[in-house]
């Protein structure tokens, strides 16, 4: 009798712990895929005819918000490869929409939408095409542009400066990089003019130091009579790049002409910072890692986390039981990237029985 008391007994607490096990996997998390690609703010209008057709007006939308996310997140050099994408191919990949506005005004119709694309079906896409993304991180910079007139033997910083005025004006939503400016000072402007014969290979610490900034970006513009040469001396994530640019016959005093060349040289950093957040998407490196069951609050972080990291590919729950959760995480990189991208995020682990178990 007592033995048949024990048996049960123990028959109920495994029970009460595989159902334990099961609300964790269905409830501890609403979504075990990486996050996806939020592209916010989209904005259509059209005007409110007999033909109208709303649907029409979230197609257009949904394009202009893949578009948005395409130039987000690949070179310039890989945009002409990646625009024969259908609108039914691009609304495969949509994970969620939402309208977060509409209305009619004096016969026209407004839509605010925000569209998140899933991240796994994006890098697939463009894997197919032979494309690597990039992270679509943003970061503030450092930029400091200076103007040398090469026949009259001057520099021009803070005044007469077109790319010191106009290079914050009219930003894109798709753009990674923030440009923090040089303020006037006459230290400054006294310590590069100093140098002039020799500013190629002047350094700029003093004055970079100053803004307390990591990355930055020394553009020096040499005006001569019938060309223009654009040296861009880069750093970012303290790897220094070397760009060099010749323009000719193009006459920079027009508006017209001066916004192209600052478009041009904002294009040549953003590509710059995207090649340095690169993903190899062709990686895919499978790891498997445990977590005690019993440590919900670990367990819930820990799944978020892997949401928030962009190189996380895919992740499931392979197998669970009363004792432990296992999961199946793909990553987009070497396993010393993985344990140091974890490690920023405070998570350790350690290899045990071909598993790693979070500590």
């Amino acid at each position: 009798m007592n033995l048949n008391f024990k048996i049960s007994n123990y028959s109920n607490l495994y029970i009460f712990f595989l159902l334990l096990a099961l609300i964790k996997f269905f409830f501890s998390t609403t979504n075990l895929y990486a996050k996806g690609f939020n592209i916010n703010n989209v904005e259509i209008s059209t005007k409110f005819e007999i033909n109208f057709n709303k649907e029409d007006v979230l197609d257009e939308g949904f394009e202009i918000a893949f578009n948005k996310l395409i130039n987000t997140i690949l070179k310039s050099s890989d945009l002409r490869t990646i625009n024969k994408v259908s609108l039914n191919e691009i609304k495969s990949m949509i994970e969620t929409f939402s309208i977060k506005e509409e209305k009619f005004i004096n016969q026209v119709y407004y839509v605010n939408l925000d569209v998140t694309f899933n991240k796994k079906q994006i890098f697939d896409l463009l894997e197919k095409r032979n494309i690597f993304p990039s992270l679509p991180i943003k970061n503030k910079i450092f930029l400091l542009p200076i103007i040398i007139d090469e026949n009259k033997n001057e520099l021009f910083i803070f005044s007469n400066n077109f790319i010191l005025n106009n290079i914050n004006q009219d930003s894109q939503s798709n753009e990674l990089l923030e440009y923090v400016l040089p303020s006037e000072d006459l230290e400054d402007l006294k310590l590069i003019k100093d140098n002039i014969q020799n500013i190629e290979n002047y350094d700029f610490s003093k004055i970079i130091n100053k803004y307390f900034l990591n990355d930055y970006v020394i553009t020096l513009l040499f005006q001569g009579s019938d060309q223009l040469r654009v040296l861009s001396k880069i750093n970012f994530n303290n790897k220094k790049f070397i760009d060099n640019k010749t323009f000719t016959n193009l006459n920079f005093v027009t508006m017209e002409n001066q916004n192209k060349l600052i478009q041009i040289i904002k294009t040549t950093y953003e590509d710059q910072w995207k090649l340095i957040n690169q993903i190899n998407t062709s990686i895919k490196l499978p790891l498997t890692i445990s977590i005690e069951n019993n440590e919900s609050l670990k367990i819930s972080k820990f799944e978020k986390t892997l949401t928030e990291i962009d190189l996380i590919y895919d992740f499931n729950i392979n197998k669970f039981d009363h004792k432990k959760i296992i999961y199946k995480v793909i990553f987009n990189g070497s396993p010393d990237n993985f344990f140091t991208t974890m490690a920023n995020f405070g998570y350790q682990f350690v290899f045990k029985d071909q598993v790693w178990v979070l500590r």
